[in-house]
């Protein structure tokens, strides 16, 4: 299969991943605050893999998560795309559009910039019906990113992430989708 296109908006270039992404990759899954919805800080080794894995599939898949750099700024600020999800719920497996960006990129609508370039490529080029998201239920800053680039809150697929222990209060999750998905 054909390798995944890089996208650009006005600020971004979603593009498949480099070697020099991989150290600021391992840095930002061991900052707590990035990670604070994730069930724990990423090893360097698993950083590794995962980075491996993400531009496999940008290589071998028609969607993936793309390496996000900003336009004669950082070369490497984290990712953002499309990946296919199946956690064993009604609903997938699916379509999910996300995002983990680096704590000094927050708060400059790049996560929201490069979502709505993704959004648009799943919708347009890769014909898909419906795109999903979600997060903890902790996670405001995702909710907002999600209700901004036009995703509906999906009350009756609120779920307990089954690879989250139960206990932890990372476990309750909110569901996002595209509109053309109502209930």
């Amino acid at each position: 299969m054909a390798s995944v296109p890089e996208l650009e908006t006005k600020r971004l270039v979603l593009r498949h991943w480099l070697e020099e992404d991989i150290a600021p990759w391992i840095a930002m899954n061991q900052d707590p605050e990035v990670m604070e919805f994730f069930p724990s800080l990423l090893t360097e080794d698993a950083a590794r893999e995962m980075a491996a894995r993400l531009q496999n599939k940008l290589e071998t898949a028609d969607r993936g998560l793309w390496a996000v750099e900003v336009k004669g700024g950082e070369r490497f600020i984290g990712f953002i795309g499309l990946s296919i999800q199946d956690l064993g719920l009604p609903f997938t497996p699916c379509t999910e559009i996300g995002w983990r960006l680096k704590r000094s990129a927050w708060g400059h609508g790049y996560a929201t910039e490069g979502a709505k370039a993704a959004l648009r490529f799943g919708l347009e080029k890769l014909d898909l019906e419906t795109i999903y998201s979600f997060t903890a239920e902790k996670n405001l800053r995702s909710q907002a990113v999600m209700e901004r680039i036009g995703l509906i809150r999906r009350p009756e697929l609120s779920f307990a992430h089954p690879r989250i222990d139960p206990e932890s209060p990372l476990s309750a999750h909110l569901t996002f989708s595209t509109p053309s998905e109502r209930a």
